[in-house]
Order: structure tokens, then C-alpha cells, then sequence
């Protein structure tokens, strides 16, 4: 580990020094690496995916795990969508001169070594791997056992996409995932090797890496995303915004998981929402209130407002007014994604200005939380913190700044 650690910072300061061009031209190599390796990816993800169905893992962590050619496709399109995108590194944020003559510019840069700790979706692999190399970072990878064959197989395309545009392999590792110690090994740093740890995963993993990390952590926490029915709602934008945001993909981390809905429409809106989900195999759990609106859901408990299903499952309470509202999300969120559906503009900018999580809709599905939908071709996950970036993590958000001064003689009296 600690050699793996010294590869990657001696590959850091190649792939810093190598300019935008030649990291736009790993970026291209990548991309047709992958795509020349789909049958082998496949062959490995396979194995994974009937490991984990005989291992009894839920429909929902299976369907993370899957890989089929159009989720190929995908990766090859978002790391192509990256190859086109600007380089960060280098950007100048800010110049000025200051009365003595001195020169300053605030200019963007990547932040060094990334420390990368997944769970389960192979395609993390590829959009981390992509998004450090365009923000000029190398990263120490270190996903699930669940999908360590598929990893192995995208990774070794990424390499093979590094040496043909004349890159060390060694901006791009994967630490093997049998051992749980070499975790530990990573969160202390592994001497100074490792500049900033990223864990992206459930609330197990993330816990374990802030308790015990020696080196930055940006965190991205689960996601128990909640969505508000105002009395302004359209009937038809809630059911189908519902739907598609619950049922869409209950696996990812922007599936809705709490749904809120305002006294005064309750009665005439729940039940045509909750038949709708009903009819696609959702099963709704609801306060006593919801209850005596539908029937068929069965009881809520405290537990479930804390519960990321990741599953055809979804929580239901009925609350006062938007004020209501935004209290529960404040007390059981986890400050990932929200949104609320209105047609009254001023309670959904009101809604928006109060809640306190890393995105906020308004009229729209919680599903887009997402890098690649947002534009950033692709993300390495959802930050839920404060510091430094929150909301979708792309290269540009990998990257810092420093200052560069540009004298001519001045000395400081």
C-alpha cells in the first residue's frame, strides 16, 4: 500500500505536468479501451451478478451491480462527454494588481492523490477514474467486493487508455477489495501519499471514514430523499413525478424514499398517487392519517422516516403546511436531495430557500440528481456535506486554487 501511495504521487506529478491536451487524449484512449473490452467487462460482471444473487443480495443492490451493453454505452459516452469538456486545472478564477504593482491571480488546480472507498456500482470505477485524470488528479480506487471482477476489468481498460496517451497506469489504481484492513490503510493517509479521501457508499461506510480518517473527507452520504405536495400541485405532474422518481431505479441514490403530502390535497390527491405506485408494485408504508386515506398501506414506524429503501418502498406521511414539511425533512434528511411540486411560484421558492440539502427541484423528479444529468458528463457521487464542494461532484469540484504573484523587484517595506 505504502509503495502504491509513492506510484501514485510520482504519477500525480506526471499528469499534472502533462497539460489539457495530452489528458483530453487519455480521456479519447479510454473511452475506446472500454469499448474494445465490453465483451470481457461483461464476461466479469456476470460473474459478479450471479455471485451476488446466490450471496441473496435484494433486487435493488443487484440491479447496481448489472452491466449490460447499454450501460456500456453509457460509460463510454460519459467518458467521452468528459474528454470534451474543459479542462479545469489551470483556470484563472480571479487577477488583480495591488497599488505596489504586484500581479495576482487566484488559478485553479487539482487537488492531488484522491482516496476513492465504494460500494457495489462498477460504473464508479469508470466515472472516478475519467473525472480525476480531466481535473488532473490521480486516485487509489478501492470499490465493493460485490463488483471486484467487473472493476478489475474497466480498470485495466483505463490503464491501457493512460499508457496509449503516454501516462504512468499508476494515475489510475485499484486497491484490492478482499482485504479490509487496507482500508484502514488508506484513511491514514499511507504517509502522506494520500491528499483527500471520498467515500461514497451507505451510512456504515461514511460513518467509518470520518471517524477514523487522518486525511480530508468529502462525504456522500445516503440518500433519503424526500418531495413535498403543496396544494398548488397539478394532479398529473405529482403522479407522474412521483412515480418516476420512486420507481424509475430504486437502486440509486436520487430515488425518493419519503413522500410528504400536504393536508388541505390529501384526500383527493394521495389516492391517486398511491394507485399509481400501487399498480407498478410499490409498497407504501403510511402515517395513521395516510392510512385511513388508503387503506392498503400498511403502517409506518418510526424507522421508516429514517430508511433509505433503496427499493420498491416508500414512506408516507401527511403534514400541516410547507412549514410542516421542511421541520421533518430537517429532522430525519440527510441533506442529499428534495424537491417539491407546486404551481404557487412563491411557496416553491420559499420551500427551496429553506431547505438545507445539496439539491432542491422544484417540478421535477428526484431521479436527476446526477452528474451526467446536470451536464458534468459524469460524477463521482453526491456530496452531502458543507466543505468543499456539496451537490454533484464532477472535476471541476475535484480541483482547489493558489495564488500566483508576479513581481517586478518590489520588496516589502
Amino acid at each position: 500500500m505504502n509503495k502504491m501511495g509513492l506510484d501514485a504521487k510520482r504519477a500525480f506529478a506526471k499528469l499534472r505536468g502533462a497539460g489539457p491536451e495530452t489528458r483530453t487524449k487519455a480521456l479519447k484512449e479510454i473511452a475506446r479501451a472500454i469499448e474494445a473490452a465490453r465483451a470481457d467487462i461483461l464476461k466479469a460482471n456476470e460473474e459478479d451478478v450471479a455471485a451476488a444473487r446466490e450471496a441473496g443480495l435484494s433486487k435493488a443492490k443487484v440491479d447496481r451491480l448489472i452491466l449490460n451493453d447499454e450501460r456500456i454505452d453509457g460509460l463510454v459516452s460519459s467518458v467521452e462527454a468528459i474528454a470534451g469538456q474543459d479542462d479545469p486545472a489551470g483556470e484563472e478564477l480571479a487577477r488583480w494588481k495591488r497599488p505596489n504593482g504586484l500581479d495576482i491571480a487566484r488559478v485553479r488546480g487539482p487537488i492531488g492523490v484522491i482516496g476513492m472507498i465504494y460500494e457495489s456500482r462498477p460504473n464508479v470505477t469508470a466515472d472516478a477514474a475519467s473525472l480525476c485524470v480531466r481535473s488532473g488528479n490521480a486516485v487509489m480506487l478501492r470499490g465493493g467486493r460485490d463488483a471486484q471482477h467487473s472493476s478489475a476489468a474497466i480498470h485495466g481498460a483505463v490503464q491501457k487508455g493512460l499508457e496509449a496517451a503516454g501516462l504512468p497506469k499508476e494515475v489510475v489504481q485499484l486497491v484490492p477489495p478482499q482485504d479490509r484492513a487496507l482500508v484502514g490503510e488508506m484513511l491514514g493517509g499511507l504517509n502522506g501519499a494520500i491528499d483527500l479521501i471520498i467515500p461514497r457508499g451507505g451510512a456504515s461506510l461514511v460513518e467509518r471514514v470520518q471517524n477514523e480518517a487522518r486525511v480530508p473527507v468529502l462525504g456522500h452520504l445516503e440518500g433519503l430523499c424526500h418531495m413535498y405536495l403543496h396544494p398548488s400541485a397539478d394532479p398529473r405532474k405529482a403522479t407522474e413525478i412521483v412515480v418516476n422518481s420512486k420507481l424509475r431505479r430504486t437502486g440509486v441514490c436520487g430515488a425518493l424514499e419519503t413522500l410528504l403530502v400536504d393536508r388541505k390535497v390529501a384526500e383527493d390527491l394521495l389516492p391517486k398517487v398511491a394507485a399509481a405506485l400501487e399498480e407498478k408494485g410499490c409498497e407504501l408504508r403510511g402515517d395513521a392519517e395516510a392510512r385511513k386515506i388508503v387503506p392498503s398501506m400498511k403502517e409506518a414506524s418510526e424507522e421508516d422516516w429514517r430508511t433509505e429503501y433503496l427499493d420498491a418502498i416508500l414512506a408516507v406521511k401527511i403534514v400541516d403546511d410547507l412549514d410542516a414539511a421542511v421541520e421533518h425533512i430537517a429532522e430525519y434528511g440527510s441533506q442529499h436531495t428534495e424537491a417539491i411540486i407546486a404551481e404557487d411560484k412563491d411557496a416553491a421558492e420559499d420551500f427551496m430557500a429553506q431547505i438545507d440539502s445539496a439539491i432542491v427541484f422544484w417540478n421535477a423528479a428526484t431521479q436527476f440528481a446526477d452528474g451526467g444529468e446536470f451536464g458534468m458528463g459524469a460524477e463521482i457521487g453526491i456530496a452531502t456535506g458543507r466543505l468543499h464542494a456539496r451537490g454533484p461532484v464532477g472535476a471541476e469540484q475535484l480541483t482547489t486554487f493558489r495564488y500566483v504573484v508576479r513581481g517586478d523587484g518590489q520588496t516589502r517595506p
